[in-house]
């Protein structure tokens, strides 16, 4: 494809070759590797001068490493003079920080913004973010991706009967409206009280659930606390079989270890937005759904300026 170009650094290396697979073409050679004492080095080994580059590099686990390998990156293709640098992030790491919710507390998700643009970024490319605002944070044009065609197509493939979809708290409602308009499912809400940042407390099921089976979709699962007490309570409900849609798997901390431990969750779907530990691909129970051809898809029109609208559910517009 003339004037593309694929970089990536080391935090996907898979998705980014699936991307690359999808395109039809070789990514840029590069290296983005260490020095003696931690220091990033990256250097690009083939010439960009007036491409259109696209870099894929989430920044999930390790979060800074990953952040600060995008921005050097970013630097050097602005450095070697690409027509236009486009960050592509499947995930968008420091989401969660989002607003002052507290006093003293930074909004960590601008000011990543404002360093990706900082760095020499002219578009940015994302799937899911855990707040729709984070694309006002950006003084660049953003392409906001959503993974319920593929996560939706997979749970369709499985015909399940009597199905209602499950928002884990009040702010996921919208996504989960749009994921049961699709499956043709009801509706029900957790409602649920924080305790702090990584524990909740689950108080009620608001809608009829008993003899259901059920899927809870999220954007992010981190150490899984929240969503096995969800699916506990559920249980207690008289539901039938628990699923969880999941946009981007952290699956940090005891995570792996609760999901395996709970017998009640029959499968924990994700995209490949963040590559599994070692640890969470031995759970026979969470299983993953590639994005490559999503991603692929909007590249390729975001290079031939073309609408990427077509890409979006109805449902989520």
């Amino acid at each position: 494809m003339n004037g593309l170009a694929i970089l990536y650094g080391n935090a996907n290396v898979p998705l980014a070759k699936g991307i690359c697979k999808h395109l039809d073409i070789s990514p840029t050679k590069m290296t983005v590797g260490r020095f003696s004492e931690g220091e990033i080095r990256v250097a690009i080994e083939e010439n960009i001068r007036g491409k259109d580059v696209f870099i894929v590099q989430p920044t999930c686990p390790p979060s800074n490493d990953n952040l600060m390998e995008l921005l050097i990156m970013v630097d050097a293709v602005r450095r070697a003079s690409a027509k236009r640098v486009t960050a592509v992030l499947p995930y968008y790491g420091y989401a969660r920080q989002d607003r002052k919710d507290a006093p003293r507390v930074p909004i960590t998700a601008k000011l990543v913004a404002n360093l990706i643009v900082a760095a020499g970024a002219k578009r940015v490319l994302t799937m899911d973010l855990h707040a729709n605002q984070i694309q006002g944070f950006f003084d660049i044009p953003v392409d906001h991706l959503y993974a319920i065609n593929t996560l939706c197509d997979y749970f369709s493939e499985k015909k399940l009967k009597n199905l209602v979809v499950v928002s884990p708290d009040v702010g996921g409602i919208k996504m989960a409206r749009a994921y049961a308009k699709r499956l043709k499912a009801g509706l029900a809400i957790v409602d649920k009280r924080r305790m702090s940042p990584d524990k909740t407390e689950v108080m009620h099921i608001l809608g009829n659930v008993k003899g259901k089976n059920v899927i809870l979709v999220d954007d992010i699962v981190a150490t899984a606390g929240s969503l096995v007490e969800a699916i506990d309570v559920l249980k207690k409900k008289g539901v039938k079989d628990v699923y969880a849609a999941i946009s981007h798997g952290i699956l940090s901390g005891p995570a792996a270890d609760r999901i395996k431990n709970c017998k009640e969750l029959k499968e924990l779907v994700t995209t490949d937005s963040i590559p599994l530990s070692a640890k969470a691909r031995k759970v026979k129970s969470i299983k993953q759904v590639t994005i490559a051809s999503l991603l692929a898809e909007a590249i390729q029109r975001i290079h031939n300026e073309e609408s990427i609208s077509c890409l979006f559910d109805e449902t989520t517009r």
